[in-house]
């Protein structure tokens, strides 16, 4: 809820706006040119901010005047007069620039806050440029070393700098969390879980019928727990999310990814396991002189076009590792078939190896991890949470078109296929059991 003097604030805000509109008042800055010259001599960006400074002052007085009248002159649609002066400050280049402004009282005593005033010191996009600029690699020590250009500014100090990414990043994981789903066109969408400085995060990613990628969501827990995993789904169904169309989710082994999305998709969702999640559990489980052989092997399998083939050679592998590690062959065998999904579907080969896996989202949370390497101490709360989320937005500006984005007709076409097997499928069962 906002505080009366932000609600009061605003209103100043749409009335200097009001008025502009309709008076379309001239504001006509006029520099001695001695002092243009020496500006400019120390750089046009100085010039250009002390110019901007002047035209702040300048719609300031502007507005005054329309308020008040001109100074010791009657006015008869006075509005308030003029009161007292104390200082105060407007933010520009994404400083704070101390000025001294003028208060004026209204005819019932009251103060009248300038709209201008108000407008010039919103600190809103100061706050984006401290989110954008420590997300590039500045810290808030060397912030104001970096970025000051008046002399006099304030407010760009390390304490200052920590407080306001605290908020900007706040904000822009709430966006994030808060964004509506429901327009969202979806052929496949990717969720796994990362370990993230001590803690699990789990993030889905949609891959949109254009091939763009876009975040969904954002999950802390201490494990891919179902509980987790479940609020996760609810959230995205909450935002409007369509989990009754036909769609590809690739996942990672974890059987709570796949309790969830079967309990919210049912028939609608088509599992396909992470290829290198199955690959990797299996090496791990094998001595190391047999790694090498049996990871060619796999490659080998997961990239043959037909289902047939995959299923044969996988097939082969599994009789093998039987022999050698059992363990590694029931690894094997475990889920098998949903990691032939994308070979089912008989989908391209450029697609396929971009959703036979939860690659997109392990590349984004690298960009976290990159970015992350410079906290030292992680506190409780949404400190990690902040932090991934705004690492997501920053990979999510990166994002290419998923390769192989132009086949993705294809598997649409076969999305709806498979949803009308189902169909007629529960059809004819029916038939049989009446």
């Amino acid at each position: 809820m906002k505080k009366p003097y932000q609600i009061a604030a605003g209103r100043a805000v749409q009335r200097v706006r009001q008025w502009a509109e309709e008076k379309n008042p001239v504001v006509q800055l006029m520099l001695p040119m001695i002092e243009i010259l020496t500006l400019a001599k120390r750089g046009a960006g100085e010039l250009i901010r002390e110019a901007g400074l002047q035209l702040i002052l300048l719609a300031m007085a502007q507005e005054i005047e329309a308020l008040t009248g001109a100074p010791y002159q009657r006015s008869a649609g006075r509005q308030a007069q003029r009161w007292s002066r104390e200082e105060g400050f407007v933010v520009v280049d994404g400083q704070k620039v101390p000025i001294e402004r003028q208060r004026l009282r209204g005819k019932d005593g009251g103060e009248v806050r300038l709209g201008t005033y108000e407008l010039f010191q919103q600190t809103r996009n100061l706050d984006d440029q401290v989110w954008w600029k420590m997300l590039r690699g500045l810290t808030t020590r060397n912030y104001p070393l970096v970025t000051r250009t008046f002399a006099e500014a304030y407010g760009i100090e390390k304490s200052a700098i920590s407080e306001r990414f605290i908020q900007a990043s706040r904000e822009k994981l709430k966006e994030l969390m808060q964004r509506p789903l429901g327009e969202l066109q979806l052929c496949a969408i990717v969720i796994d879980g990362t370990p993230f400085k001590g803690r699990q995060m789990i993030a889905a990613v949609g891959v949109e019928n254009d091939g763009k990628k876009r975040i969904l969501g954002l999950r802390e827990g201490a494990t891919e727990n179902a509980t987790v995993v479940r609020e996760l789904l609810e959230d995205l169904a909450q935002r409007g999310l369509d989990f009754t169309s036909p769609c590809l989710y690739v996942l990672d082994g974890a059987k709570a990814l796949s309790a969830a999305v079967k309990r919210h998709a049912g028939e609608a969702a088509l599992i396909q396991r992470c290829q290198v999640h199955k690959r990797r559990n299996v090496l791990e489980q094998l001595p190391d002189e047999y790694q090498p052989g049996i990871e060619r092997k796999l490659l080998a399998a997961y990239g043959m076009l037909e289902y047939a083939d995959a299923k044969k050679a996988l097939t082969q592998i599994h009789q093998e590792l039987d022999r050698i590690n059992p363990s590694a062959a029931r690894s094997l065998e475990e889920g098998m078939e949903e990691t032939l999904t994308v070979h089912k579907l008989r989908m391209p080969e450029m697609l396929r190896k971009s959703l036979a896996s939860t690659n997109i989202i392990e590349s984004a949370f690298s960009v976290a991890e990159d970015l992350c390497r410079r906290v030292k101490r992680w506190r409780e709360g949404d400190h990690r949470e902040r932090w991934a989320g705004s690492a997501l937005l920053l990979a999510e500006s990166k994002f290419r078109r998923v390769k192989g984005y132009k086949e993705i007709p294809k598997l649409l076409t076969a999305l709806a296929d498979h949803a009308t097997n189902r169909t007629k499928k529960g059809v004819v069962s029916k038939t049989k059991t009446a």
